[in-house]
């Protein structure tokens, strides 16, 4: 899967990779003159007497010197057009991957492991691959000037230096694949001691209060210990591929030395031996040094990291449900909760236990409760964001989670705290919700059923194309409430939608949402809220009593301390 997807990477990027592999030919001549200028100087200057000979090869050299430096300019701007493409790539499907793994299971949508996929992976494959391609390139075009000079030295050269550099390169190759497997672990390891500090993270009032600290020390020691040990096989095998290095690295050096006096016996020059010399020390060998260096980390590290985002992440567990399947709910519940225990985590203390509710159809009702207390958490259920733990929701007699691939659902519509604007015109902003085309006489009945009017104007019209960031909080939520109210859906959700409006404004948006064909559902700010409603849900994290606005002050104590702090202001009696 990754040879296929690098395979197909490297063909979209064939002018970034011929201008790079021009640059370094560029950068071989380099190394050419390097050995040869020396060389020359040496046979046909200095140990010939003609010190001007000899210094014009060296300055020859030298100019090879400064066009490698010109070169290396060159080298840089193409490998960011090859890094750059790579990096957005992987932010791309990393992305993708954990809005897929969201879908499938929305409870676990801030993964640690789809973070640090997104965020340290992401640079650690781009930075690798960096380091990759730019040693690998040097090396190649590197030996290519250097062993095409020995050649021209002196063939025989070749013979002395080439076994026992191939036999260290060789040496290292055998390093690679047991390097790779230690690093795919680690990686492992890693993710999975991220997921599991993510969870004790989330749930850490509810591990203190519970005294689960040691439990929970329990399940994320062995991954530690584990970590510091795949550190230890990694330090190992460095240990091993530093023996191929110097084996590589030096070999051909010792072997040339030894080599010399044979070499001068069949005729081979000082000259030609001190370019072998300067090819080996100056270039071969510190790129090749580099090459196994970085294949040694940076490729195992680039092999790994590259594998998990070619891999599809596993499909989530389906979470456990009871209750009645598809369509076997009363036909006349708009929505209802059966024993329905919901927690972020499979340690965290539920937010919703056992919870049970029936919302009528064209009823009104109020969600009211301290501040995460699960509020927002009904509304989610209710729209299909969440899977509960246990129980079952339902949405006009069918499940509120639609099977997957059906698109959006067209029984509810859910309007967050934050509402959605986005850069379009005003028509489109307020008519997105609806499945086909919206006629002037629906759109500006809508528009005055909300008082939008004036805002309206004020933004250019129908027509007029927004700037989400110039319009504060309180206009993007009436424009949200426009298209909700627009929205054929027979059930609303509104998640304090309105926080951001004055009390009146407040008032005459939810009735007019009341007041439109179906059921509403709003999480109450305040206490006017409540008293509008038919109905009032009081969450305390421990029961759920539900009842009028007039009857529950006797019910609930929690509801007696909400009126009370709410007293100040007076609620509207209903109209």
């Amino acid at each position: 899967m990754v040879a296929q997807d690098a395979r197909r990477f490297l063909r979209s990027r064939v002018r970034p990779l011929a201008a790079l592999a021009l640059w370094s030919l560029l950068e071989s001549a380099h190394t050419f003159l390097g050995g040869y200028g020396v060389a020359r100087a040496l046979d046909d200057g200095f140990l010939a007497g003609r010190a001007a000979t000899g210094a014009a090869w060296l300055a020859a050299a030298g100019v090879g010197a400064l066009l490698g430096g010109f070169a290396l300019r060159g080298v840089f701007a193409g490998l960011a057009d090859l890094v750059e493409p790579l990096r957005d790539g992987l932010v791309r499907r990393a992305v993708r991957q954990a809005l897929a793994a969201a879908v499938a299971d929305p409870a676990k949508a801030a993964d640690a492991r789809a973070v640090s996929r997104l965020t340290q992976q992401t640079e650690m494959a781009r930075d690798s691959f960096a380091g990759l391609v730019l040693t690998a390139r040097s090396f190649v075009f590197t030996a290519v000037g250097a062993l095409v000079g020995m050649a021209a030295l002196a063939p025989v050269l070749l013979l002395v230096v080439l076994p026992p550099l191939l036999l260290g390169l060789a040496a290292f190759l055998a390093t690679l694949r047991p390097m790779a497997a230690v690093q795919r672990e680690s990686l492992d390891t890693e993710e999975a001691l991220a997921s599991r500090v993510g969870e004790a993270a989330g749930a850490l009032r509810d591990i203190t209060a519970c005294g689960g600290g040691a439990a929970v020390a329990a399940r994320v020691e062995p991954l530690i210990a584990a970590q510091e040990r795949l550190a230890g096989r990694l330090a190992g095998w460095g240990a091993v591929r530093t023996v191929a290095l110097g084996l590589a690295g030096r070999a051909p050096v010792v072997a040339l030395l030894a080599a010399t006096p044979w070499l001068l016996g069949r005729g081979i020059t000082a000259g030609a031996l001190a370019g072998a010399v300067t090819y080996l020390v100056q270039s071969l060998l510190p790129a090749l040094d580099t090459l196994m260096a970085a294949l040694g980390s940076a490729g195992t590290r680039l092999l790994v990291v590259l594998e998990r985002f070619c891999t599809p992440p596993a499909p989530a567990p389906p979470r456990p449900t009871t209750g009645p399947a598809v369509g076997d709910g009363p036909a006349g519940a708009a929505a209802e909760l059966r024993g329905v225990t919901f927690a972020y985590g499979p340690h965290a203390h539920p937010v919703l236990q056992g919870l049970d509710l029936r919302v009528r159809p064209g009823e009104h009702l109020a969600v009211v409760g301290p501040s995460g207390i699960g509020k927002s958490t009904l509304t989610a259920l209710l729209a299909g964001l969440l899977t509960p733990d246990r129980g079952v929701v339902l949405v006009a007699g069918a499940p509120a989670r639609p099977a997957a691939g059906g698109g959006p659902d067209p029984r509810r519509t859910l309007l967050p705290q934050q509402a959605y604007v986005f850069t379009a015109s005003v028509r489109d902003n307020l008519t997105h919700l609806c499945p086909g085309p919206v006629s002037g006489a629906r759109l500006d009945a809508a528009v005055a059923a909300l008082r939008l009017g004036d805002l309206i104007t004020r933004l250019g019209g129908y027509d007029a194309v927004l700037d989400p960031l110039r319009l504060s909080q309180g206009e993007r939520q009436l424009l949200a409430l426009g298209a909700a109210h627009l929205s054929p859906a027979p059930l609303l959700l509104l998640d304090e939608a309105t926080c951001h409006l004055d009390p009146e404004a407040e008032e005459h948006a939810e009735r007019a949402l009341a007041a439109r064909p179906g059921t509403l559902v709003v999480v109450a700010h305040r206490i006017s809220s409540a008293a509008r409603a038919d109905r009032v849900l009081v969450l305390d994290g421990t029961r759920a009593v539900c009842g009028t606005h007039d009857e529950l002050p006797a019910r609930s104590a929690l509801y007696r301390d909400l009126v009370g702090m709410w007293g100040e202001e007076q609620p509207v009696a209903p109209a």
